[in-house]
């Protein structure tokens, strides 16, 4: 009876004590394993390898991280036109989308203008913000890509720098863009595009630009 009892208190080990159990099993087959890509942008392999040592010799940097980089590129979608249209809106917010690989967030207005039936709050736009990877890609097509399908396209004015090393640049339609297919879209729409610099200057800023492939007129 003295063994009976001992046996009774010993603990019973839970089936699920090794590697989680089947629950633990099911959840590593729903989630998969984990791949991470170690694919870099072609643009800023380019900065790192040329365009960095360049600007450094130019302007003769002591220091490589005084030397200008990309820091952000804001898209910017006006869209006033169809504010009471909520599908014309979606489509136009999903264009964005698919030509920058981000999701785009509404921006509102920020007082309310009776002349053009704007009520404070009410969305009036789409915007982008792109930075890291993301950036240096969307950076890239854009030179390379879309600017050249512009019709008679002779160069980006070289004067569109905001005395702080900023650029901004009007894209008229979206079509240049080659995500977008023509069939598909429901109104032709343009959007403004700002590349903000760590540049201190606009001179240092435009070099950056055009080594990086920016085609300014001459």
């Amino acid at each position: 009876m003295a063994e009976q009892k001992k046996e009774e208190k010993k603990p019973n080990k839970p089936e699920q004590q090794k590697g989680g159990g089947k629950d633990a099993g099911k959840k590593a087959e729903k989630s998969g394993p984990v791949v991470k890509s170690d694919r870099k942008p072609r643009l800023k392999t380019k900065y790192k390898d040329e365009v960095l040592p360049a600007l450094v010799k130019k302007f003769g940097f002591e220091n490589v991280n005084e030397a200008p980089r990309l820091n952000k590129i804001v898209i910017n979608m006006r869209l006033g036109d169809i504010k009471d249209n909520t599908k014309s809106m979606n489509l136009a917010v999903e264009e964005l989308r698919i030509i920058s690989g981000q999701k785009a967030v509404l921006t509102k207005a920020k007082r309310s203008l009776s002349n053009w039936k704007i009520r404070e709050g009410m969305s009036i736009g789409a915007k982008v913000t792109l930075r890291g990877d993301r950036m240096y890609d969307f950076y890239d097509k854009l030179v390379s890509i879309a600017l050249p399908r512009v019709r008679d396209f002779k160069g980006v004015p070289s004067k569109s720098f905001d005395g702080r090393g900023n650029y901004s640049l009007g894209i008229k339609e979206q079509l240049i863009f080659p995500e977008i297919t023509y069939d598909q879209v429901e109104k032709v729409r343009g959007f403004d595009i700002c590349i903000t610099t760590t540049a201190r200057t606009d001179e240092h800023a435009k070099e950056l630009l055009r080594l990086m492939g920016m085609p300014f007129k001459n």
